[in-house]
């Protein structure tokens, strides 16, 4: 260090005081890499916030880097305008990594929306949700079967995404399954995990549709590994099981033209006796 050159001390303490300004600023360089890092700190929170910060931070350190070269001539402000831009890059692959493993097919994403993010379901969550049906949509054509009666065993729960289902019981027409309703709720209700049996309705696509399906074993591990997820699919199968009844009750009329209330004890004591005499 030579003799002329003041202690860290004096330079803190009694710092320089500049005995004039320059009259030439600087060039276009310096200025419009100001402006871009201005603009680039007034980005938002979240991910496409840190996009937008990143995104101007990278372009306005090169500028700084470029001034630095050209017009300062110094060759540290160059080397550290160049970090912080390789800084940033880097950053920004970090962010667009996750930006694209964040995100989900179309069609889950609408019924993420639709269904989850009312219940305000973490998006974590129902990324496994996702992966128990291992992201697949599947898909009927018109008049195909999901479920003949008395024949397809009940070896998974599926949801519909688009279209419509007719539901019938010998012959008989008994509802429809909408989207976004369970094609299987009944029947994933009435057996046990242990328990196997068969479809007692036939299911028949009307207009071509697209559900998602859950094989049994994998979901029952699911449910069992997660009790949120098992309270959530609790709820929707209950809500979806009373829609169907309702449906129903809307078909159920007595002899003199009046409809009963499924939910009515004395319904019971108005069908069964009426049903064993027609049977006598």
């Amino acid at each position: 260090m030579s003799a002329n050159s003041p202690s860290w001390d004096q330079a803190v303490l009694q710092p320089p005081v500049c005995d004039a300004w320059k009259e030439i600023t600087e060039e276009a360089a310096y200025q419009l890499a100001s402006c871009i890092v201005l603009l680039g700190y007034m980005g938002g929170s979240g991910i496409f916030g840190s996009l937008y910060i990143f995104g101007l931070l990278a372009p306005g350190y090169f500028c700084y880097a470029l001034w630095g070269w050209l017009s300062a001539c110094g060759l540290d402000i160059f080397i550290w305008n160049m970090l912080l831009v390789l800084t940033c890059l880097l950053q920004l692959a970090h962010l667009a990594y996750r930006l694209r493993r964040n995100t989900i097919p179309e069609e889950f994403d609408l019924l993420y929306k639709t269904m989850y993010l009312p219940l305000q379901v973490p998006l974590e969550v129902y990324k496994e949700i996702v992966k128990c049906c291992e992201e697949q949509v599947q898909s009927l054509v018109r008049d195909q079967n999901y479920a003949v009666e008395g024949k397809t065993p009940i070896d998974r729960l599926s949801l519909l995404l688009s279209g419509r289902i007719r539901v019938c019981q010998d012959g008989q027409f008994l509802h429809y399954v909408f989207p976004y309703q369970f094609l299987d709720s009944p029947e994933w209700e009435s057996l046990r995990p242990s328990e196997e049996g068969t479809f007692q309705v036939t299911l028949t696509a009307e207009t071509d549709c697209s559900y998602i399906t859950w094989p049994r074993k994998k979901l029952y591990l699911l449910l069992r590994k997660d009790r949120y997820i098992a309270r959530l699919f609790s709820s929707h199968l209950g809500y979806d099981i009373s829609e169907k009844l309702y449906s129903l009750n809307e078909k159920l009329f007595a002899k003199f033209g009046l409809r009963f209330d499924i939910r009515l004890p004395s319904l019971y004591h108005v069908l069964g006796p009426a049903s064993s005499e027609g049977e006598s």
